[in-house]
């Protein structure tokens, strides 16, 4: 039996995208802290074949800095200026050689056993493909009430225990898969590209594990202004992507609804909003009751509301953040506060 089938090597594969604004002190100090935290993982990073951080042309200083916060060697990728998130996740697929690709984000906080967890169905399993781990915001309500948004999981056809989506701050891919499908750079979408590569292998008959255990918590923006402008960005995302979920889930008759935006806008995000509602508390996070579920249930609702602004946004290009490939052609959000999304534990390894 080929070595690989169960004992592949494995990379992973970290980029800056969303760490990109402010100074680049502060840039550096995020990543070295992440760098740190990923140390106390209970699968090492010296374990993997490589590790790749992709950044946008750090001084030589810095990136020893965090080649000593790794605790390992570190491969860089210098990207060039029109280089977005999903090309930046491309780029550090290309410089490795692993058969195993995993790939995280550095606003992200992974649980001890992520990548533990994530890569175990490699090794476990010769057939597997894709896994998809598990991730949500902080566990307060503001936390569980976005997650039910932007972190769905649908059952996919192609098999028990697999996914139809997935997202990219939490997957791992066989070589040859990612490979061949690889993300797209359509200029609009802003964190969509996933959700198509998701459609994309689904179509190809390509299954997604998905692997819960493998838990990372995606921060909040650092200020209220940037995560009105995430709300925004979301929407405007659901107005790109619904002729890829029309020509996915609709009839060839009927395709051509997916064109009629922003009605068949709307209509997605008012299914994604029953399908929110139905998600809540069973999301992986501390469960809500009484008036904390009811306050929870506005939460939704009103994050939806903001959405929608953002999808007629995008319909009318009158007030639509200028996105090319997946990156804010302004200056980006922040991700840089350190408590957000944190417990007690976490912090003492932070």
């Amino acid at each position: 039996m080929p070595r690989e089938s169960h004992h592949p090597t494995a990379a992973l594969v970290l980029e800056m995208n969303n760490l990109r604004s402010g100074p680049v002190e502060q840039s550096i100090a995020s990543l070295e802290r992440l760098l740190h935290h990923l140390q106390a993982q209970t699968r090492p990073l010296t374990s993997l074949a490589e590790l790749v951080i992709t950044h946008d042309g750090l001084p030589a200083e810095s990136l020893a800095r965090l080649k000593q916060a790794a605790g390992r060697p570190v491969r860089f990728v210098e990207l060039q200026g029109e280089d977005g998130y999903y090309t930046a996740k491309n780029r550090g697929f290309e410089a490795t050689r692993a058969d195993v690709v995993a790939f995280g984000d550095a606003d992200c906080w992974p649980e001890p056993r992520w990548l533990e967890a994530l890569l175990a169905p490699f090794e476990s399993e010769a057939g597997t493909l894709v896994a998809a781990g598990r991730t949500t915001y902080r566990e307060d309500l503001l936390g569980a009430a976005a997650t039910t948004i932007d972190f769905m999981y649908f059952d996919s056809p192609l098999g028990e225990g697999c996914t139809r989506n997935f997202y990219a701050n939490n997957v791992a891919f066989r070589r040859e898969v990612f490979a061949r499908h690889a993300y797209l750079s359509e200029q609009h979408i802003y964190r969509g590209h996933c959700q198509v590569l998701g459609l994309r292998l689904q179509a190809a008959g390509v299954p997604v594990r998905f692997v819960p255990e493998a838990r990372t918590v995606h921060r909040f923006p650092d200020s209220l202004r940037d995560f009105a402008r995430l709300r925004l960005l979301r929407g405007a995302d659901a107005h790109e992507l619904t002729p890829h979920l029309a020509r996915a889930y609709l009839p060839p008759r009927l395709q051509w609804l997916g064109d009629m935006r922003p009605a068949a806008s709307m209509a997605v995000l008012a299914a994604r909003l029953g399908m929110s509602l139905r998600a809540l508390n069973h999301q992986d996070l501390p469960p809500v009751k009484g008036m904390r579920r009811a306050a929870c249930v506005g939460a939704i609702v009103g994050l939806s509301l903001v959405d929608a602004a953002g999808a007629l946004a995008g319909a009318t290009g009158l007030g639509r953040p200028q996105v090319r490939d997946g990156a804010l052609a302004e200056e980006g959000l922040g991700y840089h506060t350190n408590r957000d999304g944190l417990t007690d534990a976490a912090q003492a390894t932070a």
